[in-house]
This record gives C-alpha cells, sequence and structure tokens, in this order.
C-alpha cells in the first residue's frame, strides 16, 4: 500500500520456467505447442487492485485458483509451468515498453489485445539469461 492507503500498481513481468514442451490452449489464440525454455510476461497492474493481479498470477501458478481471465492465464495455470520470479516496476506504466525490450515472443498476440504491440510474451532458452534482460528493460523505463 502506498502512504495515502491506496493499492500499489505499476508494470509487472513474471519470469516462467517450462522444463518441456507443452501444448497450451490460449482462449481466443488457440491451441500453441511452447517449446521447453524461459518465459517472461509483461503485464500492468494500474487498476484499484494495485499488484494484486500478481497475488492471483501467483494462486494460479499454485493451482489454487482456476479462473482464466487473460491468455498468461492459461500458461501459468499450465502444471509444467514454473513460475520463477516476478520483477515490477511500481507506479510506472510501461507495458508495452517493457515488452519491447524483450525477446520475440512465440504467440502473436499474446497479452497484446488490447495494444499493438506483437507480443507481451518473450522466450529465452535460460531463465538466467531472460530475467537480467527483464531487470534491465525495468531499469530503463524507471528513469
Amino acid at each position: 500500500m502506498s502512504a495515502d492507503g491506496t493499492a500499489t500498481g505499476g508494470t509487472y513481468t513474471l519470469l516462467l520456467g517450462l522444463p518441456r514442451a507443452v501444448d497450451v490452449e490460449v482462449g481466443a489464440l488457440g491451441a500453441h505447442r511452447l517449446p521447453a525454455g524461459a518465459y517472461a510476461y509483461t503485464g500492468s497492474a494500474l487498476g484499484t487492485g494495485g499488484f494484486a493481479r500478481v497475488d492471483r498470477h501467483r494462486r494460479i501458478a499454485a493451482g489454487d485458483d482456476d479462473t482464466r481471465h487473460w491468455h498468461v492465464d492459461y500458461l501459468t495455470g499450465h502444471p509444467a509451468t514454473d513460475l520463477v520470479a516476478v520483477v515490477t516496476s511500481p507506479g510506472v506504466d510501461a507495458e508495452c515498453a517493457v515488452a519491447d525490450r524483450l525477446p520475440s515472443g512465440p504467440i502473436t498476440g499474446f497479452g497484446a489485445s488490447d495494444c499493438g504491440c506483437r507480443s507481451h510474451l518473450a522466450t529465452a532458452p535460460d531463465i538466467e539469461e531472460l530475467r537480467a534482460t527483464v531487470e534491465s528493460a525495468h531499469r530503463a523505463v524507471e528513469n
């Protein structure tokens, strides 16, 4: 919470690991085969709940919530997906700017149905390399 008692929000990136290739049905985007590797999903949490959205993603990844609202819910809700870390930029509205600084993603339109971006899902072979890229992207938009 901020000093005035309102929820803090901003931009976030979920770092996800897939130890094996999986088939994922992504709502209206259809079925996709995702290879094993590291993934980064960038979103915004600017509403009244702030970063409570990230807590919701954690519940879905843990299997404690079966509700699917957004594209990323289908990936985080897959039993093979591991939610490794979350990088945040509190008070920053830079979802597209962060996503644009990350490697290309495997699914066109993923998480980007309300903007002109190609995708808000990035992929890389190594989770630590992707984490460093994500952290650098967040630092760049915070300045």
